[in-house]
C-alpha cells in the first residue's frame, strides 16, 4: 500500500510538472527521495510514467499528428512552410544517439538528488541566457521552423538527458537562441515529446525487463494513469502559461527549489 500511495503521488507530480520548464524528471527524483521510493525499478518507473503525462499532448495535438502521419505515409514532404515528419526526426536523432551511448551512465550516476540540483541551477542559467540573448524571431509558429532550427533544437534537447535540466526548458531555450518565438518553441517541444518519450520508455523497459515483475507493472500502471489524468486537467492551462510567461520566472523557481532542497534535505 505505501508503494501504491507513492506511485499515485509521483504520478500527480509528473502530471503537474511535465508541461513546465522545471524538469518533471528532477521533481520525480527529489519527490522519490523524500518518499524513499528509489532503486532500479523506481528509476524505470520515473521514466515510464512520464509517457502518461505526454500522452495528454497526443490528445491535444491529435489533428497535427494525423497530418504529419498522413504526409509521412504518402511521402509528401514538398509542402513549404509546414511542419512535417522530417522536422521531428531531425530534432529527435541527437538526443536518441546520446541516450543510447550514455543511458547506463545516466541511470547509474545522474538519477539522484545532487545531480538534479546541479541540473536545476544550470538549466535555469541557460533559460535566463536564452531569454536575454535570443535572436530576432524568424519563426512565429511551428510551421515557420526550418530544418536547421529543428536540428539545433534537437541538439539542445540533449541537455535534458541530465535530470533537472528539463526537456521543455532546454528546447525552448534552444528555440529562442535560434530565432523561434517562445510559443513556436513550446509547441514544437510538446509535439516531439510523444515520439521521444515513447522511444525512451520502450528502450528503458526493455533494458529493465528483469525488474518488471507483476507488482512493479501494477505500480507503473497506477503512476501512468495518475499522470495522464492530472496532465489532462492541467495541460491547457500550463501550455498557455509556458507560452506567455517569461523564462526568467521559471528559472527563479528552479533556483528556489534547489536551494530549499539543499538546505533542508541534503
Amino acid at each position: 500500500m505505501p508503494e501504491m500511495i507513492s506511485a499515485i503521488i509521483l504520478g500527480i507530480v509528473e502530471g503537474l510538472t511535465e508541461f513546465l520548464p522545471v524538469s518533471s524528471t528532477g521533481h520525480l527524483i527529489l519527490a522519490g527521495a523524500l518518499l524513499g521510493f528509489e532503486g532500479g525499478a523506481a528509476t524505470t518507473f520515473k521514466i515510464v510514467i512520464q509517457l502518461g503525462a505526454v500522452m495528454a499532448v497526443l490528445v491535444l495535438y491529435w489533428t497535427r499528428y494525423m497530418d504529419i502521419a498522413k504526409d509521412l505515409l504518402t511521402f509528401n514532404f514538398s509542402t513549404k512552410n509546414k511542419l512535417n515528419a522530417i522536422h521531428m526526426m531531425i530534432a529527435m536523432i541527437p538526443a536518441l544517439i546520446v541516450y543510447l551511448i550514455f543511458k547506463d551512465y545516466i541511470k547509474r550516476y545522474l538519477f539522484g538528488p545532487a545531480p538534479v540540483l546541479i541540473g536545476l541551477v544550470a538549466g535555469g542559467i541557460l533559460m535566463i541566457a536564452a531569454a536575454r540573448l535570443g535572436r530576432k524571431v524568424t519563426a512565429e509558429n511551428t510551421d515557420d521552423i526550418t530544418y536547421k532550427q529543428a536540428l539545433g533544437i534537437g541538439l539542445f534537447q540533449c541537455f535534458a538527458l541530465w535530470p533537472g535540466f528539463s526537456r521543455s526548458g532546454s528546447t525552448i531555450s534552444g528555440g529562442l537562441l535560434l530565432g523561434t518565438s517562445q510559443k513556436a518553441a513550446a509547441d514544437f517541444t510538446f509535439i516531439i515529446s510523444v515520439p521521444v518519450m515513447l522511444g525512451a520508455t520502450v528502450l528503458d523497459m526493455y533494458d529493465s525487463r528483469e525488474l518488471l515483475t507483476a507488482d512493479a507493472l501494477i505500480l507503473f500502471l497506477i503512476g501512468f494513469i495518475a499522470a495522464f489524468i492530472v496532465a489532462m486537467i492541467a495541460v491547457v492551462t500550463f501550455l498557455n502559461l509556458i507560452k506567455r510567461l517569461k523564462l526568467e520566472w521559471f528559472a527563479l523557481y528552479r533556483f528556489v527549489l534547489a536551494a530549499v532542497f539543499y538546505i533542508f534535505v541534503m
